[in-house]
C-alpha cells in the first residue's frame, strides 16, 4: 500500500479514497511512530519543558485523532462488512496504546515534574490546566496500580471497547432486520404524505412494490404518531422496543443483554480497580456534579417538580382518547397517537402542518443567517468531490475579518447504513503547530425525513430543533480559540456541561424572529404564519411533564445501574428500571419491553452514568439564553459575550467558571422550570 489517504494530515480528508483496507496499517503506523517519539522523549530526560515534552505529545495524540477520525465516522454512516473489520481491528490497537500511554510512569513522573515547574517555567492558565487534567487522567488510566493490576487494567479497556461497539452492530442489525412491505396504502391509513411518499421510495429502492416500512427513524415514529390502525403501531412498537433481545420478533438473534452485563461488569471492576465504590463515583471525576448524591437529589428534586405535571398529562390523555373511542387503556404504542390527536384538537397544530414551510436548504441558510448575527461569523459552500454520499454538503466557516475559522460537514438524511440518532463529532480539531494554526473541522450527522425524488427535504419543527442542537455542538468545537489540543473546542469540556451550547441553541428555534429567517413554503415561499407560530409555541409545553419525568427516568436508571452494580447478583438491568419507574415514571411499558438493550447513549456511547447530564446541562443553557431574553434576543454585547466566554475557551478552564464569567453569577433552574412550563 504505497499511498495510504489517512496518512496525509493535511488539509481535510481525502473521502474519495479512504478505503477500509487503509484502517489498520494507518493506525499500526501511527501508534508505532508515536512510541518511538515517545521514547526518546522520555531518553532526553529532565529537566523538562512545555516545548519538549507536552507539545510532541500533543502532535502524536493529533497523528493519530485526525487518521482515525474518518474511520469512525465511515463505520457509524457507511456501515459494510469490510468498514465494521476495519473498525473493529483498529479499536484494540488504540484501547491498548491509550491505557499504555496513560499507565507510563515515567511519563507521568514527566508531567508531575513539569507542573510543579509550571510557575517558574511561567505557564499560563491554559497551559496549567491542560496539565492538571493528564494528571487526572494518568490516575483514571491505572498509572498507581501494581503491575498485574495494570494489565487487568489495560485487558478490561481492551474488551470494553469491542463489547461497546459489538453493541451498536447488534443494535443497527435488529433495526435493519424488520421491515414490512404493504401492496397499497390502505393499512397505512393516517400517515401523512410525505411518509407515504418516503415509504414508496424505500420500496423502490429495494426494487419492490407499494411500500416498504421499516425501523428508522422518521418512519417509525410516523407510524407511532400518524398510523390509525391500532394494531401496526402495536406491531411496530412491539419490533421496536424488543430490538437486540430476548424478545419480539427476532427475539436472540442480536441478544445485547449478555454485552450488557459484560460492559456493567468490566465498567464496576476497573471502577473498584482505581479505588471507587462503583463506576458512578469514576464517571463523576471528569463532570461538573461533585457526586453521586448531588446528581441523585437534582434528579429527585426535578421528580418532585414535575411528576404531579406528568400525571395531569397523563390523566387528560386517557379521558381524550376515550372521548374519541380509543378505549379506557392506554398502551404505549397508543400514547404517540392521541398525543398528536390532543395536540391537534387543543391547538390546531401538527407537525406535518408544519413540514412544508421548513425545506431543509431553507433552515439551513436561516441557521447560517443566525449563528451569523449571533457571532459575527458566516458560512459559505463549498464544492468538494471528498465526501461519502452525494448527500453531504461541506461549508467553510469565516469570520467578519473573512478569516477562515474551519469546516463542517453536514449529512441530514437517514440511510439504512447510517447509525440512527443525531450527533456531532470532530474531524480535525484546532491546535497551534508553530506560528501556524490547524483549523478545525466538524461532522454534523442526522437522521432526519430523506428528500422524495426531486423535492427538498421537508422538516419537521422537531427535526429543527435538532439541527440546531447538534449544530450548536458545532459552533463549540469550530469557533474555539483555543491553541492546546487537550483543551481546544470539545475536548476538556466537562461531560455534563458539553450540553450547554446545544441546548442553548434549541431556544433559537422558537422565536419569531428566527422562524422567519429559517421558514419559506416549498411551493410559494411564504414564511411561517404568525397565527400558525403562534399556536406552535402554545403547544411548546404540551405534555412537557410526560418528556421531563421520561428523561429523569432514564437518568435515574443510568446513575443507579451504574451505583448499584453487585458482582454477585450481576447487573439486574431490568430489575433496577422497573424500580425508578415504580418511582418516577407515569406510563408503564409491557414487561416485555427492552429499551436498555437499545440504550446506546450508556452502553455505546459517551453518557453511561452520565445521561442526566441533558437536565444538568439544561439548567445552565436555559439560564444563558435568559441573558439574551433580558438583553435582546440579537443584543450584539450578549452574544459576543457568550461567544468569548463560553465557546471560545472550550475546556481551557472549568466549565463553572465560563457560566459565571459569562452569567456574572452561579446558574439558577429558574429559567429551566419557566422554559418547561412548570412553576418554580
Amino acid at each position: 500500500m504505497n499511498e495510504n489517504p489517512l496518512l496525509n494530515l493535511s488539509g481535510l480528508p481525502a473521502f474519495s479514497r479512504i478505503r477500509p483496507e487503509h484502517a489498520e496499517p494507518a493506525v499500526r503506523q501511527l501508534i508505532e511512530a508515536n512510541r518511538r517519539a515517545l521514547a526518546e522523549c522520555l531518553t532526553a530526560g529532565a529537566p523538562y519543558t512545555w516545548e519538549t515534552l507536552v507539545q510532541p505529545l500533543e502532535e502524536q495524540e493529533d497523528a493519530l485523532e485526525r487518521a482515525f477520525a474518518p474511520v469512525s465516522h465511515l463505520s457509524a454512516v457507511s456501515d459494510s462488512p469490510a468498514w465494521r473489520e476495519a473498525y473493529n481491528a483498529c479499536l484494540p490497537l488504540l484501547s491498548e496504546y491509550a491505557t499504555e500511554l496513560g499507565q507510563n510512569e515515567a511519563l507521568y513522573q514527566a508531567y508531575q515534574s513539569l507542573a510543579q515547574r509550571a510557575g517558574a517555567l511561567g505557564l499560563d492558565a491554559v497551559q496549567r490546566r491542560v496539565l492538571d487534567n493528564a494528571l487526572r487522567d494518568f490516575r483514571l488510566a491505572g498509572v498507581a496500580l501494581p503491575a498485574a493490576q495494570k494489565a487487568r487494567f489495560k485487558d478490561m479497556m481492551q474488551a470494553l471497547s469491542l463489547a461497546s461497539n459489538k453493541f451498536s452492530e447488534n443494535l443497527l442489525d435488529a433495526t435493519n432486520a424488520w421491515s414490512r412491505q404493504f401492496a397499497d396504502a390502505a393499512p397505512l391509513a393516517g400517515l401523512p404524505e410525505t411518509a407515504l411518499e418516503q415509504l414508496a421510495q424505500n420500496a423502490s429502492h429495494q426494487g419492490m412494490e407499494g411500500y416498504l416500512l421499516t425501523l428508522q427513524g422518521p418512519a417509525y415514529m410516523a407510524v407511532m404518531t400518524y398510523a390509525d390502525d391500532r394494531e401496526l403501531r402495536r406491531e411496530v412498537y412491539t419490533a421496536n422496543a424488543t430490538r437486540a433481545s430476548d424478545q419480539g420478533p427476532h427475539a436472540g438473534r442480536w441478544d445485547n443483554a449478555p454485552l450488557m452485563d459484560k460492559i456493567l461488569g468490566l465498567r464496576h471492576e476497573a471502577a473498584q480497580l482505581l479505588g471507587f465504590a462503583n463506576y458512578a463515583e469514576e464517571s463523576l471525576a471528569t463532570k461538573m456534579a461533585p457526586d453521586v448524591a448531588t446528581v441523585e437529589g437534582f434528579l429527585l428534586d426535578l421528580a418532585r417538580r414535575a411528576r404531579p405535571v406528568a400525571e395531569a398529562d397523563r390523566t387528560e390523555l386517557a379521558r381524550f382518547a376515550a372521548s374519541q373511542g380509543g378505549g379506557a387503556e392506554l398502551e404505549p404504542w397508543d400514547i404517540a397517537y392521541w398525543s398528536e390527536k390532543l395536540r391537534q384538537d387543543r391547538h390546531r397544530i401538527s407537525q406535518e402542518e408544519l413540514r412544508p414551510y421548513f425545506p431543509a436548504p431553507r433552515v439551513i441558510d436561516g441557521l447560517f443567517t443566525l449563528i451569523g448575527q449571533l457571532f459575527g461569523v458566516r458560512f459559505e459552500a463549498v464544492d468538494t468531490a471528498e465526501r461519502w454520499h452525494p448527500q453531504v454538503r461541506l461549508f467553510a466557516l469565516r469570520d467578519a475579518q473573512d478569516h477562515l475559522r474551519g469546516h463542517v460537514y453536514v449529512d441530514l438524511y437517514a440511510r439504512p447504513e447510517k447509525r440512527g440518532g443525531a450527533w456531532m463529532a470532530d474531524a480535525v480539531s484546532r491546535r497551534r503547530i508553530g506560528h501556524q494554526v490547524q483549523l478545525p473541522a466538524a461532522f454534523v450527522v442526522g437522521n432526519f425525513t430523506p428528500p422524495v425524488g426531486e423535492k427538498p427535504a421537508l422538516l419537521t419543527h422537531d427535526e429543527v430543533l435538532t439541527l440546531f442542537h447538534e449544530f450548536g455542538h458545532g459552533m463549540h468545537h469550530l469557533l474555539t480559540e483555543v491553541d492546546h489540543l487537550p483543551v481546544s473546542g470539545i475536548h476538556g469540556v466537562e461531560w455534563d456541561a458539553v450540553e450547554l451550547p446545544s441546548q442553548f441553541m434549541e431556544n433559537w428555534a422558537w422565536q419569531q424572529e428566527v422562524i422567519e429567517l429559517i421558514s419559506g413554503h416549498v411551493e410559494t415561499g411564504e414564511r411561517l404564519p404568525a397565527s400558525l407560530f403562534e399556536r406552535l409555541k402554545g403547544a411548546r409545553n404540551f405534555q412537557t411533564g410526560l418528556q421531563l419525568v421520561r428523561q429523569i427516568e432514564l437518568s435515574l436508571f443510568d446513575l443507579r445501574l451504574h451505583r448499584d452494580f453487585d458482582p454477585a447478583a450481576g447487573a439486574r438491568v431490568q430489575e433496577i428500571l422497573e424500580q425508578v419507574r415504580a418511582e418516577v415514571a407515569v406510563i408503564h411499558p409491557p414487561v416485555w419491553n427492552r429499551f436498555p438493550n437499545s440504550f446506546s447513549h450508556i452502553f455505546s456511547g459517551g453518557y453511561a452514568a452520565g445521561y442526566y447530564s441533558y437536565k444538568w446541562a439544561e439548567v445552565l443553557s436555559a439560564d444563558a439564553f435568559a441573558a439574551f431574553e433580558e438583553a435582546g434576543l440579537f443584543d450584539p454585547a450578549t452574544g459576543r459575550r457568550f461567544l468569548r466566554e463560553i465557546l471560545e475557551v472550550g475546556g481551557s478552564r472549568p466549565a463553572a467558571a465560563s457560566f459565571k464569567a459569562f452569567r456574572g453569577r452561579e446558574p439558577t433552574i429558574d429559567a429551566l422550570l419557566r422554559h418547561s412550563g412548570i412553576a418554580a
